[in-house]
């Protein structure tokens, strides 16, 4: 079964031409005109994605040929895009820049084949005229599967130094230039980092996605990339679909308490679905508000964000912290990963050197870094059996945070061989019930850590239901 979806893929000569920029403008100008758009993100990021969300009303999906097999992202993507005038990808890096400097794999390029989109590439023209043709032409070439449609300009000194970069553009490449954006905007996204989030969620970057909406409607042509959008073919679904409900289970769902609030934001909303469709049913509560874990709870997630951010808040809601160590003391099986991770442990220690007690039921200390202490792919293998993987199996995800671990026992029971690009190190923890580590974990990467983990829940549930 095909189904049309009217789609583009916003991207980039490189990291650093204005792909966030024009992305949430477009994304903005299009919902004035009442339409409902749905973003996409290639590769893990999750920054970007919380942007669109704010912009879209709608959540961000990550799209990403590494952490899953190709035919999941195609559903991911169609699932996602159900019900949306228009879907818009952010692409990342430059266009063909991926896992493999020889190949497009993992690249925006791989997306933009995989999904069978028009591509808008994003060209930074500053100091430049003709020799801005040169640049698209190149990009044209290396892989003609990729189906560049037009261009968007960025950085134009002034109106009439945009005409000259797209005259030549449109006579040498064959492509239309959509439109332009002057390089004295003032449309400065503001530094990328987990702190803005909470801004985000708060409102307060509305204005400048106002302005981001103005000039775009002023400088692109929004019809003409809205007729690029419909011409993209259909796409067809999956033969074997991943995101489907299982058959409900003898008894009632188990409850899965999960922590989400400004501390607590990052979740792939893929996992979550999947927990839904395999019988779960979703709690939240939020620690930062004092929300001690539901009573009835048979399993408990702390997602990833920035509770350095707010270890004052964290460390001094005692009744929550008590709930989670009472909990997790009689056999809740708990999947924690990042923030989570950080704030099961002992404490946080700010930038400034003050300790913050946090809930302690890891014995570790975190530390907050200036600079950024891991970032990239990786694959997990368990070390164990765990909440959600048997000895041996393994798992993808992504790694990215500001802090470092250091363990209170020489005997730290480490959870994961975990693969990068720097080798294989020893990482999280695993004790009894208890799962956590740095890495965002995947589900459809390994679904079967869903039907495992909801398996254990159950039998939880179970017991304390006996007692």
């Amino acid at each position: 079964m095909k189904e049309h979806r009217p789609r583009i893929v916003i991207a980039g000569t490189g990291s650093g031409v204005g792909k966030t920029t024009i992305t949430l403008g477009l994304m903005a100008a299009f919902r004035r005109r009442n339409m409902t758009v749905q973003g996409f993100k290639t590769g893990p990021d999750y920054i970007d994605p919380t942007y669109h969300t704010a912009v879209t009303g709608r959540s961000s999906r990550n799209l990403d040929v590494w952490m899953m097999p190709r035919n999941r992202v195609r559903e991911i993507f169609l699932r996602g895009s159900e019900g949306a005038d228009l879907s818009i990808v952010e692409g990342v890096m430059g266009l063909y820049d991926g896992k493999d400097p020889l190949s497009d794999t993992g690249s925006t390029a791989d997306i933009a084949i995989l999904l069978q989109s028009p591509v808008v590439l994003v060209v930074d023209i500053h100091s430049m005229a003709r020799s801005v043709a040169a640049i698209v032409m190149g990009f044209q070439q290396l892989n003609p599967e990729v189906a560049i449609r037009g261009v968007i300009v960025n950085k134009a000194g002034s109106e009439g130094h945009y005409r000259l970069a797209k005259a030549a553009i449109e006579q040498e490449c064959g492509i239309p230039v959509f439109g332009w954006l002057p390089r004295d905007a003032e449309l400065n996204i503001p530094e990328r980092h987990l702190g803005l989030i909470p801004a985000v969620e708060r409102g307060e970057l509305q204005p400048l996605f106002e302005q981001l909406a103005d000039v775009i409607e002023q400088g692109v042509d929004l019809d003409a990339l809205i007729s690029v959008a419909d011409e993209a073919p259909a796409l067809a679904w999956p033969e074997e679909r991943l995101f489907v409900p299982v058959a409900a289970s003898e008894g009632r769902r188990p409850v899965i308490a999960v922590a989400r609030d400004a501390a607590f934001h990052f979740y792939y909303p893929e996992n979550l679905e999947l927990l839904t469709l395999a019988g779960a049913d979703l709690r939240f509560f939020s620690p930062l508000a004092g929300e001690p874990v539901p009573e009835e709870a048979d399993g408990l997630m702390i997602g990833g964000g920035f509770p350095e951010e707010f270890v004052s808040e964290l460390a001094q809601e005692e009744d929550v912290k008590d709930s989670i160590r009472r909990k997790i003391a009689e056999g809740l099986p708990t999947f924690a990963e990042c923030g989570g991770y950080m704030y099961l442990c002992e404490a946080i220690i700010d930038r400034a050197g003050r300790e913050h007690p946090m809930v302690g039921v890891i014995p570790a200390k975190v530390t907050m870094r200036d600079r950024l202490a891991a970032l990239g792919y990786r694959e997990v293998t368990a070390l164990s059996d765990s909440v959600l993987l048997e000895k041996g199996e393994k798992a993808r995800g992504h790694e990215f945070h500001y802090s470092a671990l250091t363990p209170e026992t020489e005997d730290y029971p480490r959870a994961y061989a975990c693969e990068g690009r720097f080798g294989t190190r020893l990482e999280g923890y695993v004790k009894g019930n208890v799962l956590a580590g740095y890495v965002h974990l995947h589900f459809a990467s390994h679904p079967e850590m869903v039907r495992r983990w909801l398996l254990i829940c159950r039998e939880y549930g179970k017991r304390r239901d006996r007692v």
